[in-house]
């Protein structure tokens, strides 16, 4: 079991193990407790002298792995040093080839496989990759490999050994005997071992003492034992950090030097790239394209006037009562007064609208210009979350992989964390394919500069693919990787079948042993049938300890113990050209030429956290903080970047594009960047707005030109450390003013909030780490990660006004390497106890309590003073899928709407903001609780026109000339901003009608839902609970939109549904009325008309998604409509029955 308090990993070696097991020291270190079988059924140990009971069952042998050495858990003194290269090898095999599982109140087990998937995996980062077998008699282990995939030996003779029978033979007392030619192994130095020869590099045993090894400055090893100790004693960590070269976990940077530079850079070539850098003319990273003051003046202008115009409206109506129909008059005025309200809230948050623009020629020259070759951009993890593979494809969420494995950022400075919420072995080999496929796709990309690097949707471009295409080979590279797709689709649509083929058998065979143990027992009596649980078992013969189909104790979608593996191990730190056998194996030889082409990946991680019964897992929310947990340990990169396990990257580019604004001068001051949403395989007419383009072209431009776009749940670059709820820097220095573009007011002191303390540390470089255990919980790895993550995250100080920098150069050093105990303390952080008594979800990460947790997130990092930016990129940064089914769009606004309405009801309310949050910006957060509730007006209103044919009666007591020019004007005022909001953010005059459109009818049928039951929770108590919508398509494979025309009915189709039907009903009785009436009011029928066509004509889209397509429209809605015409005409007989002289027709009667 490994300890959740342990200390960080300031080492990647393995800790040598004492010759007596039974030793104090021995007894009482952590460790990892592991099983393996070979493809051969024998069992390997990898220390015999530890082997000394029987295994557990007849598919496991136990071993144990110590936890590498730490600055307070040094290897015992007389014991053999192993040499840190061997070390580095053999926990990397560890990691990449095993599956680490545990959680609460369980012993955190790592699982080596023999493969992961059924299929054969080449590249040498992938887990389970192919490789040579051992040459020791009784041993069938992988030999070691390096980054290319070559084999590694470690003797002249060539004799090949893998990582644990070379260990033991190099912890033999007489200093290691080669089992192959019997002579001790040559102590060689690390510059020996580069030019190694025999088919393999040639691994050195540790230099004698007083030689040091050449490679000592690059790896960052712990060698003295006269290490700072803290007043307790105890090691600090803290202080060994700062005052080092020390660091810890994979993808942490060295903390600067006095004389500046942050590695070890002995050469001093990239010093002279700094001391250069600071001598260049500064250049921004990105520009503020201001809108043309010939559009954008009039648009305020014209916001002024009709704020104007729709008082006097408002004034007028109010004083101008209708004395035939008080009721009537009532409900129009306040339903009107409430949308002036609305309006206003929604429109003042657009007067500073703003485009913005990035340089990436800039950024390449100020952090990729090293004469190391490697960049100093900071770290990145990109997590990808699904829950359940059947609503959400498998190979869609391969593809989105993908598309991050091939994006085109510094490759040894990108992560990929996959976590599935559903814990689905479905999913587990997805990825496990998708990592194998990526071998090949993620090289191609590079060498042809592809765009999109999604295969499913570069493959289905419509456009010329050999379009400024200048290399000869790319025909047939293309005609290769397609070939090379085809069968990935095909082996994962199949992965369903081939899972359940294999559980079927290797359950028949389980309980076939058990029938013949049970007779064993019985000495020839009858016995009775076996029925064992029907597990799922992985591709090497092994449990799955995620969820199974048959659900069962430890082994369900709520119960389950916490699962990671690493797909694709860290790459190395330089580049790796490839060349011939390069991607490919030695067997077959390279699929193209790579010889200009790197061909390292970034590390893959899967990760499925821990659930138990009796615990809230907090849905979505709660499974990003244990992804930001899990990576702070193995990768701890300062930015985060979230996408749907839908949404892809469509632009290679896009994480340098927002990486320009983090990096920027003022990049420290913020929290996100946040990326439109694109989608695709929406129909031509885009029937129900699902692009939404109003808000993500309209709404978010104008918040960037205030505090910031709202956090939308997918396509947004994150710092760590607002995630982590500090304060931004200078955040206590003034308060925020009305709107800095239009109305800048003096910047005044404002009252510093106790969260603020904490920030004035991260300028100091001076954190007080000792409370961080309540808020962060107790994983010291975790918590001495955040001055690092925190410090990465700063933009270059080449600039006077970058006063929170860092000097250029500090992340050119090379990373550590991941290790089985950094696994384990990452299994810990998962477990589902590892929240309880901390501040996750109140104050830091993703926070809890909301169906809409992304608004609620950046709501919090806003309210602390944080800034935020909108990034528009050409092409679009990340495409996605979009519900184009009716009753699924409804379900889907519905969850938005809800989610508004609990935090109109929580603290989280923008009434009760701090001073920080600007008042536009908390206008615009008030919207967002506020607009479901304009649903119970919009919905009288669609009545009121009916109402008003039914009476007789109007709004107003006549239609004069002062309401018609009222009308008038409210209406050309909506026409003309219209237009001018389409010059500015370039959007669509369709698409505008389109948003109008779906507003009325999510209005009238999911707003009003997710009133009903946010008010339910609020005064009952009734817990909220949604499903994930459906990707899947229609029915006819045949036509891409056929999902469009498939009606699935839902109590939501109600209200709308009725309010056309009363309102057709109420035309034909206006009409009746009015031509066979003695005295004809043409001008009230002419009113009520107008409003109920307007009415209809909104929701015309509704309509036409009820008929579906060819007459196949359901009987459902046919008895609907024909219930509701008649209930509302006996009704309004039983209210209003006609009187002799009132009826409809007046004097005529039948002959």
């Amino acid at each position: 079991m490994a300890h959740s308090n342990r200390t960080p990993r300031l080492a990647t070696s393995l800790s040598s193990h004492s010759d007596d097991g039974n030793s104090p020291a021995a007894a009482t270190r952590p460790f990892v407790a592991f099983g393996r079988r070979t493809s051969s059924g024998r069992y390997v140990s990898y220390y015999q002298e530890q082997m000394d009971s029987e295994p557990e069952s007849g598919e496991y042998a136990r071993y144990r792995v110590d936890i590498p050495p730490t600055p307070d858990n040094q290897p015992m003194a007389g014991e053999v040093p192993v040499d840190p290269t061997i070390s580095v090898r053999v926990e990397e095999q560890y990691v990449s080839n095993s599956i680490f599982s545990g959680g609460f109140n369980s012993h955190t087990r790592a699982h080596l496989m023999e493969k992961v998937i059924d299929s054969e995996t080449s590249h040498p980062q992938m887990a389970g990759a192919r490789g040579s077998v051992c040459a020791t008699v009784g041993c069938d282990g992988k030999v070691m490999r390096d980054e290319r995939g070559v084999d590694i030996v470690p003797c002249e003779c060539g004799h090949k050994i893998c990582a644990e029978c070379y260990d033991d033979a190099a912890r033999q007392d007489d200093g290691g005997i080669c089992p192959g030619c019997k002579e001790p192994y040559r102590s060689t130095d690390a510059g020996e071992m580069e030019s190694g020869g025999g088919g393999g590099q040639t691994l050195p045993l540790p230099p004698p003492p007083g030689r040091a090894s050449k490679m000592a400055p690059r790896l960052s090893m712990v060698r003295s034992t006269n290490l700072t100790r803290s007043q307790t004693g105890d090691f600090d960590h803290n202080r060994w950090l700062f005052e080092t070269k020390g660091t810890y976990g994979y993808g942490n940077a060295f903390w600067p030097t006095e004389n500046g530079g942050g590695g070890d850079g002995g050469d001093g070539g990239d010093g002279a790239h700094h001391s250069e850098l600071m001598k260049k003319p500064w250049r921004p990273l990105t520009r503020k394209l201001k809108i043309s003051a010939a559009i954008l003046s009039p648009y305020r202008l014209l916001i002024f006037a009709r704020m104007v115009v729709l008082g006097l409206f408002l004034a007028w109506r109010i004083k101008h009562v209708n004395e035939d129909a008080v009721w009537l008059w009532g409900m129009s005025v306040v339903c009107e007064i409430w949308f002036a309200f609305s309006w206003l809230l929604d429109q003042l948050p657009k007067l500073c609208p703003v485009n913005r623009a990035a340089d990436l020629t800039v950024l390449k020259d100020k952090f990729e210009k090293s004469s190391s070759g490697r960049s100093d951009l900071p770290g990145l993890d990109i997590f990808v979350s699904t829950a359940d593979p059947e609503k959400e494809p498998p190979l869609v969420t391969a593809n989105t992989i993908l598309s991050i494995l091939a994006a085109d950022y510094p490759v040894e400075k990108l992560s990929c964390y996959v976590s599935d919420d559903g814990g689905a072995l479905l999913t587990f080999e997805a990825m496990a394919e998708a990592a194998s496929f990526a071998n090949i796709w993620v090289p191609f990309c590079r060498k042809h500069t592809i765009e999109p690097r999604n295969p499913e949707s570069y493959f289905n471009l419509k456009r010329d693919p050999y379009k400024n295409k200048v290399r000869p080979d790319f025909v047939r590279d293309r005609r290769r990787v397609k070939r090379e797709y085809d069968e990935f689709k095909v082996r994962i649509n199949g992965l369903p079948d081939a899972i359940r083929r294999r559980s079927d058998a290797f359950n028949a065979r389980e309980e076939m042993k058990a029938m013949k143990r049970q007779r064993e027992l019985a000495d020839g009596e009858p016995v009775e049938s076996v029925k064992l649980p029907k597990a799922i078992w992985m591709a090497d013969g092994t449990h799955w300890p995620g969820t199974w189909t048959s659900p069962s104790t430890d082994h369900s979608r709520g119960d389950h113990a916490g699962i990671i593996q690493v797909m694709l191990k860290p790459p190395s730190d330089d580049p790796l050209p490839g060349g011939a056998g390069a991607g490919a194996g030695e067997e077959e030889g390279s699929p193209f030429d790579l010889t200009e082409v790197d061909i390292r990946l970034p590390m893959l991680v899967y990760i499925s956290r821990e659930k138990r019964t009796g615990y809230d897992h907090n849905k979505k929310a709660g499974a990003m903080n244990a992804l930001v947990r899990a990576s702070a340990v193995m990768s701890n990169g300062p930015f985060i970047l979230n996408l749907d396990c839908d949404h892809y990257v469509y632009n290679s580019k896009a994480l340098r594009e927002g990486m320009c604004y983090m990096m920027d001068r003022g990049g420290e001051r913020l929290c996100y960047v946040q990326f439109p949403q694109r989608f695709e395989g929406i129909d031509p007419s885009d029937r129900y707005a699902n692009h939404n383009t109003v808000f993500f072209d309209v709404n978010m431009r104008a918040l960037d030109g205030l505090q910031g776009p709202v956090y939308v749940g997918t396509g947004c670059l994150f710092r760590r450390v607002a995630l982590y709820g500090f304060d931004p820097p200078r955040a206590a220095k003034h308060s925020a003013g009305f709107c800095d573009c239009c109305f800048p007011r003096p910047r005044r002191p404002a009252v510093a909030a106790e969260e603020t303390q904490a920030l004035r540390r991260v300028e100091e470089d001076d954190w007080d780490l000792s409370s961080f255990p309540k808020r962060f919980g107790n994983s010291s790895v975790l918590i001495d990660s955040i001055p690092i993550a925190a410090y990465q995250g700063r933009p270059l100080a080449d600039h006077p006004s970058v006063k929170h920098g860092r000097e250029p150069g500090a992340l050119l050093v090379p990373r550590g390497r991941l290790d089985s105990a950094v696994v384990a303390e990452a299994i810990s952080v998962i477990s589902c106890w590892y929240e309880e008594k901390t501040e996750w979800g109140q104050r830091v990460g993703w926070i809890y309590g909301s169906v809409t947790e992304d608004v609620v997130t950046g709501y919090r990092m806003h309210n602390r003073g944080w800034k935020s930016v909108y990034c528009v990129t050409k092409p679009d940064a990340f495409r996605g899928t979009a519900p184009i089914n009716l009753t699924d769009r409804l379900h889907q606004v519905l969850r938005w709407a809800t989610g508004s309405v609990e935090i109109f009801f929580s603290r989280n309310n923008a009434l009760f903001a701090s001073g920080r949050m600007k008042l536009l910006q908390r206008m615009a957060y008030l919207n967002v609780g506020i607009y479901p509730f304009t649903s119970i007006f919009l919905i009288v209103y669609c009545f009121l026109p009916a109402l008003s044919l039914f009476s007789g009666q109007f709004i107003v007591q006549s239609l004069n000339v002062t309401f018609l020019v009222y009308l008038l004007a409210i209406t050309l005022s909506l026409c003309l901003l219209a237009v001018l909001e389409i010059r500015w953010s370039g959007i669509d005059l369709e698409e505008w009608w389109r948003n109008e459109q779906f507003w009325l009818i999510g209005g009238t049928s999911a707003h009003l839902a997710a009133v009903l039951q946010g008010l339910l929770k609020v005064i009952a108590g009734v817990e909220i609970s949604f499903t994930l919508t459906s990707k899947s398509g229609g029915d006819d494979a045949d036509d891409e939109f056929a999902d469009l025309y498939a009606v699935k009915w839902t109590s939501l189709m109600i209200p709308p549904l009725t309010i056309i039907m009363v309102n057709l009903i109420a035309i034909a009785v206006g009409l009746s009325r009015t031509i066979y009436s003695v005295l004809p009011q043409w001008s009230r029928l002419i009113g009520g008309v107008f409003f109920s066509l307007w009415v209809l004509l909104h929701l015309y889209p509704f309509a036409k998604g009820l008929m579906g397509r060819r007459g196949r429209t359901p009987t459902i809605v046919f008895v609907w409509s024909g219930l509701i015409a008649i209930t509302i005409s006996l009704l309004w007989v039983a209210i209003s029955p006609p009187s002799s002289n009132s009826q409809i027709g007046g004097s005529f009667t039948f002959p």
